[in-house]
């Protein structure tokens, strides 16, 4: 496993407490966090350019201070609606092996430090398929925040 798959996807051992600070945002009404020692950056989507013949997910590319990072619209992965670029968009930038890719989001939130210990249980009602994006479900307040499996998002976007 590579380091940044292990930032990606923490083991813990049992009856130990991790806290996580999570970079947290939203995807309509779906609170999301990923681990911040994912994050490489948080930017404002620019000039999208499209591929032609990409994936679905691909909503384009975009230049980054020089280098080309592959934008992954992450509401097509989770079969919600296109992405609508808004002021409030945002890219989160993350590594996936030897290259930067840029997940689309709504808006971003805070970022929040959550106890390992204080997971709720994954809903029993959620699909096989869309279960694999997420790792676990914590109480932010009035809020569920899903922790997103980036490994397994971007997996797909390799595909």
């Amino acid at each position: 496993m590579t380091a940044t798959a292990e930032l990606m996807s923490p083991m813990h051992a049992a009856g130990t407490s991790t806290e996580l600070q999570l970079a947290t945002f939203w995807l309509g009404d779906l609170l999301l966090g990923i681990d911040i020692r994912c994050i490489r950056g948080i930017n404002r989507v620019g000039t999208l350019t499209l591929v032609p013949e990409a994936p679905a997910m691909v909503a384009g590319v975009v230049n980054l201070r020089g280098d080309v990072v592959t934008v992954v619209d992450l509401r097509t992965i989770l079969n919600l609606d296109r992405a609508e670029i808004t002021p409030r968009t945002r890219l989160l930038i993350v590594q996936s092996e030897s290259e930067s890719i840029g997940l689309l989001v709504d808006r971003v939130a805070d970022v929040v430090t959550v106890s390992t210990n204080n997971a709720e249980p994954m809903p029993a009602n959620l699909s096989d398929v869309a279960s694999r994006y997420f790792n676990q479900v914590y109480r932010v307040g009035a809020d569920l925040l899903v922790t997103l499996n980036v490994a397994a998002t971007l997996d797909v976007a390799d595909h």
